[in-house]
């Protein structure tokens, strides 16, 4: 992990497109927004982190204990959900040795720019892309050109070469290579089950309906961030202006999910730099309802110590509502 962040007072680029419907209901009020709660990245899940589970029923309590009758004290729930393919760029199945041409990286490999150059790491050579997907807009990817050919296809290895490149050159990461996690379609995917009970509970006494809010689907970019992809390559994976928008309604926003040192850190840190600075003490973060990866406590603990810094109100769940 490289742990340097993005200035808060840098907006990042927005995006034109619509991912979440523009027919919010109750748009003000208290809006809890919880971030990726899936059983991959809890006990017993392919990249769980010790502890979650009692995140979890937290955060589930916090969601029934809003509940009065027909109503509830929570006006709106949105959560994300990490959706990735078998063959993402951070899973080991994308990759093989350059050396015997078979194995796979280790989860939590680092791959350098100059490691995919020289032939240490390759893109597996019989990668196929989604033909239903457009997963770069040359408009929009700011790497080398050099990555298409004459006739516009990508040469998946300089591909590679430019994105290591361009992690590197942002500063905030490398390409880690992890367990394969949140399968598109798979039990790791789905909110974990205590959550999911009380986000039904919810649902029945007020009418509501949880927005869901995906990300990771395009299987060459990062996306720690629910907003935007560590290398944006499309419309799709820019600053999602929308979901920003429909967050921004919020009177109070609560946030909490997994995990404190990566997915929470940088979709928070995006929220927090686009908020306007006087209005941040609106965000509260749940501080008993997240937990950095192992590993990664540094970065968890540097992204508290940020929040707080930046008007960012961090609560426990039993003192928010």
């Amino acid at each position: 992990l490289a742990g340097t962040t993005d200035p808060l007072s840098t907006p990042v680029r927005p995006s034109l497109r619509r991912t979440m419907s523009s027919q919010v209901i109750g748009g003000t009020g208290t809006v809890l927004l919880l971030i990726d709660v899936q059983n991959s990245f809890h006990p017993g899940g392919s990249l769980g982190i010790p502890g979650a589970d009692e995140d979890a029923n937290r955060t589930a309590d916090l969601v029934l204990s809003s509940i009065k009758e027909d109503s509830s004290s929570i006006d709106r729930i949105v959560a994300t959900l990490d959706s990735h393919h078998k063959l993402h760029i951070a899973h080991p199945s994308f990759w093989i040795d350059g050396t015997d041409g078979n194995s796979h990286p280790d989860p939590f490999t680092i791959i350098m720019s100059e490691e995919v150059k020289s032939g240490k790491w390759k893109p597996r050579p019989n990668l196929k892309l989604p033909v239903s997907e457009s997963l770069i807009n040359a408009d929009i990817f700011e790497g080398s050109g050099d990555v298409f050919g004459p006739d516009g296809s990508l040469n998946v290895k300089k591909y590679c070469e430019e994105y290591t490149r361009l992690l590197e050159l942002k500063g905030r990461f490398n390409l880690c290579i992890w367990p394969e996690h949140c399968l598109i379609g798979t039990q790791g995917q789905c909110i974990v089950e205590v959550v999911e009970k009380s986000m039904e509970a919810w649902i029945a006494a007020t009418g509501g309906s949880v927005e869901w809010v995906q990300k990771g689907q395009n299987l060459l970019t990062e996306s720690y961030s629910a907003l935007t992809a560590e290398v944006p390559l499309t419309h799709e994976t820019s600053f999602n202006s929308e979901v920003f928008g429909s967050l921004m309604k919020a009177d109070r926003l609560i946030i909490g999910g997994q995990a404190l040192s990566h997915c929470v850190n940088y979709t928070v840190r995006d929220i927090v730099k686009n908020w306007p600075e006087n209005e941040r003490h609106k965000i509260c973060l749940l501080t008993d309802c997240c937990r950095a990866v192992p590993g990664f406590e540094s970065a968890g603990e540097k992204f508290l110590d940020d929040m707080k810094e930046a008007g960012v109100s961090l609560c426990a769940s039993t003192d928010v509502l």
